[in-house]
């Protein structure tokens, strides 16, 4: 039921005029879709009831991102989400009244900022300073990649408090108004995603904006990202799919040497090898939204294999896709090039295929 009424509502209303209309809006979303979304409770979906939200877990959530992203859906969703994440797992209790409400009822959007110009995925690249300053702390230093950091109203930053690697991280949410924080958007190969440069020119950050505690702010980051791998691969399976569907649809209907191109080998051995990509990917997207709903100790393990293989058969997938449209999937008129820049995008966020298997190499010890 859940996956029909979101596949009925963004099928009516994102269609790929929107998105397009979207894409070269300077906001990139749509605030009116925007609310919709939250009458219908999804933003609250996995924020505890107590606190406005449904009180579901990511196992339900996996399952409307699929729908977004057959839609290439253009909002600063997941990244709201993942804010909402690091609030209710550290926030203080005054953070969890005051913020989460306020995203479960579309009032508040949240991103997070922990890239760097080092481009580093991992730990080492958080150096930002946060100066100790009276009895608070000031940031200084630049997060690049800040999805939806332009529109945002509340930001998770990273920063480093003290030491190197995972430790000394301590991660502040503050509000995007604060003087001295300054947004740049970025240009970007797939427009119906908004990238930010923030750069941080001694923002006062008080006691009261930590979430958690001071040092040991990537635990709590490190859980966040995984649940933003799982929310991304999950949408990525979507765009997958529906990319598989278009495909098999033209294929029906073009027609080469008086058939249509489906009747031939060639054809469908890619149409066959584009269903098992996908259809690996969703098992591992799956597998990971179970344990990370229930923090199980392979979450972070799971959310890393999930994102690999959601970005590999993605990337595949919108590749093969449009090799068998031939011409017309080159065009700007048609849609597939959306899905294809959607993929690639995607495929860096939060790490690439290479690097999230290397962490499952760390995890198994090889």
């Amino acid at each position: 039921m859940l996956r029909q009424s979101a596949r009925s509502l963004l099928e009516k209303e994102c269609p790929s005029t929107l998105v397009r209309h979207l894409m070269e809006d300077e906001r990139g979303y749509d605030p009116a879709l925007w609310q919709k979304l939250a009458e219908l409770g999804w933003l609250g979906l996995v924020i505890p009831e107590d606190h406005g939200g449904a009180g579901l877990s990511y196992v339900d959530l996996v399952l409307v991102l699929e729908e977004m992203g057959s839609v290439l859906l253009p909002s600063p969703f997941i990244w709201t989400v993942m804010f909402a994440e690091a609030i209710k797992r550290a926030g203080s209790a005054e953070q969890k009244r005051s913020l989460l409400p306020e995203i479960a009822g579309a009032n508040l959007i949240g991103t997070v900022a922990w890239q760097e110009p080092s481009g580093s995925w991992s730990a080492d690249g958080i150096a930002m300073a946060a100066r100790p300053v009276g009895g608070g702390f000031a940031l200084d230093g630049v997060k690049l990649f800040v999805n939806d950091g332009h529109v945002a109203d509340y930001i998770l930053v990273a920063a480093r408090t003290s030491g190197h690697g995972e430790d000394g991280i301590t991660l502040f949410a503050l509000d995007s108004e604060r003087i001295g924080i300054s947004a740049t958007p970025l240009k970007t190969m797939d427009q119906t995603r908004k990238l930010t440069e923030l750069k941080f020119s001694g923002v006062k950050a008080a006691a009261d904006d930590i979430v958690g505690s001071v040092d040991t702010g990537w635990q709590t980051l490190a859980a966040v990202l995984d649940r933003g791998k799982v929310m991304l691969a999950a949408e990525m399976m979507g765009g997958a799919q529906k990319v598989l569907d278009m495909t098999v649809d033209y294929a029906k209907v073009r027609v080469q040497f008086g058939r249509p191109i489906g009747g031939f080998q060639a054809v469908q051995h890619k149409c066959a090898n584009m269903m098992v990509d996908i259809e690996g990917a969703k098992s591992a997207v799956y597998y990971a939204s179970w344990a990370v709903s229930n923090d199980h100790p392979e979450a972070a393990l799971a959310a890393s294999v999930a994102k690999a293989a959601a970005s590999d058969a993605y990337r595949r997938v919108s590749a093969e896709g449009i090799q068998l449209h031939g011409g017309i999937g080159f065009t700007w008129d048609h849609d597939l090039h959306l899905y294809f820049k959607r993929a690639k995008s995607a495929e860096f966020t939060f790490g690439d295929g290479a690097w999230n298997r290397e962490l499952v190499a760390q995890a198994i010890n090889l």
